[in-house]
């Protein structure tokens, strides 16, 4: 269960990476003015770094079968589930607001706007799936 769980938050991580990349390509902390990102720096940076120490963390326990190592990537898949929860609670409030402006032509829009729906909910579903099977692995079911 634990190399599943690796594959799951593997590919997680890659849906991640294609929402930073469309936020960083939109301008991400380089904008200013009515088109500047929301996300306040320490969450859309501490998101992915964390992400990325929990699964260097999950790759160890795979590979070292450490019973400290996994609790530890749970723990730390915890806080970034938690980041991840209110980054998309910051977007939809943006998305349900942006919607309700007239006229507020696209290019004003933070560059997290300008993610796709389907990605976003694919991203959410992913990382929530990869969360039960690490702990179902830190459990030791499946052993």
């Amino acid at each position: 269960m634990g190399v599943v769980a690796l594959i799951r938050w593997i590919v997680t991580a890659l849906a991640g990476a294609t929402l930073f990349g469309i936020w960083a390509a939109r301008g991400g902390p380089l904008r200013q003015g009515a088109g500047a990102t929301r996300f306040p720096p320490p969450l859309i940076f501490g998101h992915p770094l964390l992400a990325a120490t929990g699964l260097i963390i999950w790759i160890i326990y795979v590979a070292t079968d450490s019973d400290v190592l996994r609790w530890v990537a749970f723990a730390i898949l915890l806080v970034v589930a938690a980041l991840g929860f209110t980054m998309a609670r910051l977007w939809r409030q943006e998305r349900a607001a942006a919607e309700a402006a007239t006229g507020q032509p696209t290019t004003e829009l933070p560059p997290e706007q300008h993610f796709p729906v389907p990605l976003i909910g694919l991203h959410g579903l992913l990382a929530l799936a990869t969360l039960v099977l690490v702990l179902l692995t830190a459990l030791g079911v499946g052993d």
